[in-house]
C-alpha cells in the first residue's frame, strides 16, 4: 500500500515538474533578452525587411513541424497510434520548452510525461519515446557536424591550433557514431535492456528517417537566421550553413540553455569577412525572438488553454455525475 502511494506521489511530481520546466524556460528566455534594451530589440527588428521577417517566421514554423515529427517517429518506434493533433501538440510544447530551458530529455521529457499519461500511455512507453527522440537528435547532430566541417571555411579552425584538432576529433567521433548506429540497425537484432526497460534497435529505414527528420529540423532552424542575416551580410549559403551547424551543435552540447553565448560567440568568430558586430548582434537578437520567444509564448497560450479546457470538462463531468446520482437516489426513494 505504501509503495503504491509513493508511486502516485512520484508520478505527480514528474507530471507537475513539466510545468516547472515551462516556467524555467520562460525565465531563461527573459534572462537572455533582458540583457538588451527595448530600443535595441526594436531597432534590430525594424532594420530587417518585412518580407525577410516573414520568411524567417515561416522557416521557424517549418522547424517546429520537423521537431514535432520526432514524436511521430517515436510513436512508430513503440508501435502506438495517436491522433495527429496530439503528437504535434506534445512535440511543439515539449521542444519550445526544451529549446529554452536546455537539458531536453529532462525538461521536454517531463512535459511529454504530463501529456502522454493523460492519453493513457504507460510510463515505460514514454521513457522509450523520449530516449528514441534523444537518439534522433544525436545522429542528426553526427550527420550535420560532418556536413558542417566540410562546408565551414578553413580559417575557422585556426590551422594547426587546438581548436582545429578538437573539431577534427569531434568530426571523426561523429563519423564513428553514425557507423556504429547504422551498423547496429543492420546487424544487431537483439533488444538492449536497461533497468528492466527493453529497447529495440531501430531498423535501417527508421534510422535513416531519424537522421533525415533531425537534419530537416536543424536546416529549417538555420533558415530563420539566414533570412534575417542576408540583408546585411553577403555570404554564400553553403558557407553560412557550415558556420551555423558547427555553432548550433556545439551550443547544444554545451548544455547552456538555448546555447546562449556559446552559439553567438562561435557564430561571430567563425563567420568569414569583416562585418559590423552591432548589426550581427541585432540579427542574432531577431533570430532568438523568432525561433525561441514566439514559439514559447504561443505554446504557453496553447498549454494554458488546454489545461483550462481539461479542468472545465472535468468539472462538467462531476456535475453530471452529481445530477445522475441525485436522480438515482430520488428514484430509489420513490420506489420504496
Amino acid at each position: 500500500m505504501k509503495a503504491v502511494k509513493t508511486k502516485k506521489i512520484l508520478k505527480k511530481i514528474v507530471s507537475w515538474s513539466g510545468l516547472f520546466f515551462f516556467v524555467l524556460a520562460a525565465y531563461m528566455l527573459y534572462h537572455q533578452l533582458s540583457k538588451y534594451s527595448m530600443s535595441d530589440i526594436k531597432s534590430s527588428l525594424l532594420s530587417i525587411p518585412p518580407h525577410n521577417l516573414l520568411w524567417a517566421c515561416l522557416a521557424s514554423f517549418g522547424g517546429y513541424v520537423a521537431l514535432s515529427s520526432y514524436d511521430y517517429l517515436a510513436l512508430r518506434y513503440i508501435k502506438r497510434k495517436l491522433a495527429a493533433w496530439k503528437w504535434i501538440f506534445a512535440g511543439f510544447i515539449g521542444f519550445s520548452v526544451s529549446n529554452n530551458a536546455g537539458h531536453a530529455i529532462v525538461s521536454g521529457g517531463t512535459i511529454r510525461y504530463r501529456l502522454y499519461t493523460r492519453w493513457r500511455f504507460r510510463g515505460i512507453d514514454i521513457v522509450k519515446m523520449v530516449t528514441f527522440s534523444g537518439f534522433t537528435y544525436l545522429i542528426a547532430c553526427f550527420f550535420l557536424i560532418i556536413v558542417g566541417y566540410m562546408l565551414t571555411p578553413n580559417h575557422a579552425f585556426g590551422g594547426g591550433s587546438v581548436s582545429k584538432f578538437t573539431t577534427e576529433v569531434v568530426t571523426l567521433l561523429s563519423v564513428l557514431g553514425l557507423i556504429v548506429y547504422f551498423g547496429a540497425s543492420f546487424f544487431y537484432k537483439k533488444p538492449i535492456v536497461i533497468k528492466d526497460v527493453e529497447f529495440d534497435i531501430p531498423s535501417p529505414k527508421m534510422a535513416l528517417a531519424q537522421m533525415t527528420i533531425g537534419a530537416a529540423d536543424i536546416v529549417m532552424d538555420s533558415f530563420v537566421l539566414y533570412f534575417t542575416l542576408i540583408p546585411f551580410v553577403d555570404v554564400p549559403f553553403g558557407t553560412f550553413m557550415g558556420v551555423f551547424i558547427i555553432a548550433k551543435v556545439l551550443g547544444v552540447f554545451s548544455q547552456v540553455p538555448g546555447g546562449l553565448g556559446v552559439f553567438e560567440g562561435l557564430f561571430l568568430y567563425i563567420i568569414p569577412g569583416e562585418h559590423n558586430q552591432a548589426v550581427l548582434f541585432g540579427v542574432l537578437i531577431a533570430y532568438r525572438i523568432i525561433y525561441y520567444l514566439l514559439p514559447l509564448v504561443l505554446s504557453g497560450i496553447v498549454l494554458v488553454s488546454y489545461e483550462s479546457y481539461l479542468k472545465y470538462v472535468r468539472k462538467q463531468r462531476l456535475e453530471k455525475l452529481k445530477i445522475f446520482n441525485s436522480a438515482k437516489i430520488k428514484q430509489v426513494v420513490t420506489e420504496e
